[in-house]
């Protein structure tokens, strides 16, 4: 069964860039995601890359490249996306200090997470806590 072996992960969120790039960058360097691999087209343009933060990752690539996903998520809008850090308000000063907009501060929330949630430069929502919900029984 996917996900159960060597602990990986069975999901994946997958975001499209107008600037894949600099989506890479921003991840990487202001939100602390270790980049994975990266494969490019001839063009230049990231026809697919993998960043992992903690035990999971994400999957982007460039918008505008066709191919049936490129084609499905034309027009889609932004996307949100949850990831468990260990020390939120770290994370959230190091996001700060890299200029991230940041749309909530570091809360405690009534289920006994703290979370913070920032905006990337396309628009896409990530938020940032503490709350890790047990999987399978």
């Amino acid at each position: 069964m996917a996900g159960t072996d060597g602990g990986r992960p069975s999901i994946y969120p997958t975001v499209l860039y107008a600037d894949a790039r600099a989506a890479i960058k921003q991840l990487t360097e202001a939100l602390g995601f270790t980049e994975l691999t990266v494969y490019e087209g001839e063009d230049g343009s990231v026809f697919h890359a993998e960043l992992a933060q903690g035990n999971g990752a994400v999957m982007l690539g460039s918008k505008g490249r066709g191919g049936v996903f490129d084609t499905a998520m034309k027009g889609a809008g932004p996307v949100g996306v949850y990831v468990a850090v260990d020390d939120v308000d770290a994370h959230h000063r190091h996001a700060v200090e890299h200029g991230v907009e940041i749309l909530m501060p570091p809360t405690d929330q009534d289920y006994g997470s703290r979370d913070y949630m920032a905006r990337d430069a396309e628009g896409n929502i990530w938020s940032f806590g503490t709350y890790v919900p047990e999987i399978g029984g």
